[in-house]
């Protein structure tokens, strides 16, 4: 059984997120702030950390890179994190702060497990549901 903290300042998307992700397979913790995550993970036996960008004053960038950073040196297992976005060119701030996932709002039941079991499994997961599709030159 796999441990799952969801995090967002927003209790309808951290309630969404569980109604999308509860069963007997997972057991969903929540956070509300950025501090809150890192004590959370701090404690251990966290599994994956889904993570809300924009999150008072401590969002999901700010978190992830405290988490790598402790990781680096030993002070904190390592948990992957799932980033959810708010459009699509937040992708780069994803990446830059080492999520391992990554979602853009809204959310789809499908996609958010698809991307919880991948990164679970030790995978990584890029959202491109939103990706503009390549134009090329000449092409009709």
């Amino acid at each position: 059984m796999a441990t799952v903290l969801i995090a967002s300042d927003l209790s309808a998307l951290r309630h969404e997120l569980r109604s999308m992700l509860e069963g007997p397979d997972l057991v969903i913790e929540e956070a509300k702030s950025g501090p809150e995550v890192l004590d959370v993970v701090r404690e251990g036996g966290v599994d994956l950390a889904v993570l809300d960008l924009q999150m008072g004053s401590m969002g999901a960038m700010a978190i992830c890179l405290e988490m790598r950073n402790e990781e680096s040196y030993g002070a904190a297992e390592a948990v992957p994190v799932l980033m959810l976005l708010d459009r699509r060119p937040d992708v780069f701030l994803a990446r830059r702060s080492g999520a391992e996932g990554f979602l853009v709002k809204p959310l789809e039941p499908v996609r958010v497990r698809a991307a919880v079991r991948a990164l679970l499994a030790g995978e990584a997961y890029e959202d491109d549901a939103l990706r503009p599709e390549t134009v090329r030159a000449g092409a009709q």
